[in-house]
């Protein structure tokens, strides 16, 4: 099509959406419109990317070999190429490695094969899992700077209240950001799933912050997906986005009539979703992998100067450390949480635990906050010597000196959040309320990994 943007797409599917919940068999009239809806986009000239659930319905090993054999053979009709990508977080835990799948993804996208990717289930142990195949999804499509990242579940879009329970609940249609999201997120997710509406929260905060615009839907009707990115692009070209031009459907298009609930033109209504805008400023590449890739070994506390020094630019320097927490070695990636300057409450994470150490120094009485992640040049013990001290100092006591810096500032990504962008993701996340998520409040009470 001539003048259109060609875009990449993610498509993640959870197990509820592709598997019964009762029979655990596989939801074959799901699957065949997921695949024709891949297909048509290919056509368009668009770049798709499945992260697939479902194999752990179907027991890890066993699962993985009958979803794939499944899905070629859906994709086989239509002459579809595709290949299967297992990832842990230990597969992008180092820097050489991230970038491998990075390269990995992009080449078979150039060779024109829809990869689809999940979590290795067989091989994954609590500490390398990312979690859920939503935050999957995220980090995918943050690692390949995709355009669109498509949450499909078993509801058309979120709502201020759950509308199983209040038939009077409002959709929301579109979250500029997820820290002022006001939202029934209660349900807990099917029985096959391992997250619910608050990890897919997870997973929009993390990809906006890569710049992706992320779309909740539901995954009955998934011609949707086209209609949606076609009014998406049609907005942008209406703003005068000059690297947008609006996608008009094909004379051609079954597929639009056949599963989408609506036709659309140009800028009439789409089906029914919510869009969370990309952050204008985001996150991409090694400050990415640093912040999002990275299981973190523990906790640096710093003063508010070390906070300013980082956010110029300026490496960590051992005075600006106040505290240490945690077990880790050199070259291990830990939070960096600043410390208040002077309070009278002891200090808590996110979660509400307080600190371990009984000689922790006063702080504020909100939840001491993340603001970014580091590789660090020295291990725990090392870094709890030489805290608080001028760098000339630590030759004098540690009997040596590997660097001047705790952590050098090419090693030190921010959440940039002092500049008004989002907060970090969190790794892992409890629960979610609508009546908890007031302005502020959403991002205090999601607990950091």
């Amino acid at each position: 099509m001539k003048g259109q943007r060609h875009l990449t797409i993610v498509i993640k599917l959870g197990s509820s959406s592709i598997v019964h919940e009762r029979t655990h068999e596989p939801l074959l009239s799901i699957l065949t419109l997921i695949v024709e809806t891949a297909v048509k986009l290919r056509k368009d000239g668009h770049r798709v990317i499945i992260v697939s659930s479902g194999a752990i319905a179907a027991l890890a090993a066993v699962g993985q070999c009958r979803l794939m054999t499944l899905w070629d053979n859906l994709f086989g009709h239509l002459r579809q190429p595709i290949a299967q990508i297992l990832l842990t977080r230990n597969d992008i835990a180092d820097r050489i490695q991230y970038q491998n799948a990075q390269n990995t993804v992009v080449e078979l996208l150039n060779m024109g094969v829809i990869p689809i990717v999940n979590e290795n289930d067989t091989l994954a142990v609590t500490e390398i899992r990312f979690g859920d195949n939503d935050t999957l999804s995220a980090i995918t499509a943050a690692m390949i700077q995709a355009d669109y990242l498509f949450l499909m579940t078993d509801v058309d879009c979120l709502y201020d209240k759950n509308p199983r329970t209040y038939p009077d609940a409002n959709p929301i249609e579109v979250v500029e950001d997820v820290a002022t999201l006001e939202a029934d997120v209660s349900s807990a997710g099917s029985s096959l799933g391992t997250g619910g509406m608050s990890t897919k929260l997870v997973a929009a905060r993390l990809a906006t912050s890569a710049g992706v615009t992320t779309v909740i839907t539901r995954s009955s009707n998934p011609g949707n997906i086209a209609n949606i990115v076609r009014y998406c692009q049609s907005l942008k070209g209406v703003q005068g986005d000059p690297s947008s031009q609006p996608l008009t459907p094909a004379d051609d298009d079954p597929l639009s009539r056949s599963t989408a609930s609506i036709h659309l033109d140009m800028l009439s209504k789409p089906p029914l979703h919510t869009r969370f805008l990309p952050d204008p400023e985001p996150i991409r590449d090694r400050s990415f992998w640093l912040l999002h890739g990275l299981a973190a070994h523990g906790t640096i506390f710093i003063d508010e100067g070390a906070h300013r020094a980082l956010a110029s630019k300026a490496g960590l320097l051992p005075v600006g450390v106040v505290d240490v927490e945690g077990q880790f070695a050199q070259q291990e990636a830990v939070r960096l949480v600043v410390m208040p300057a002077k309070s009278s409450i002891r200090p808590t994470l996110l979660n509400g635990t307080p600190l371990a150490s009984s000689n922790k120094p006063d702080a504020d009485t909100k939840a001491l906050i993340e603001v970014g992640r580091a590789l660090v040049n020295y291990s725990a013990a090392e870094i709890a010597r030489i805290k608080g001290l001028q760098s000339t100092q630590i030759q004098e006591v540690l009997g040596y000196a590997d660097s001047e810096y705790v952590a050098l500032r090419e090693n030190v990504s921010l959440t940039r959040r002092e500049k008004g962008n989002r907060p970090a993701t969190p790794d892992v996340p409890r629960t979610v309320s609508g009546e908890d998520c007031t302005k502020q409040a959403a991002a205090e009470n999601i607990r950091f990994g």
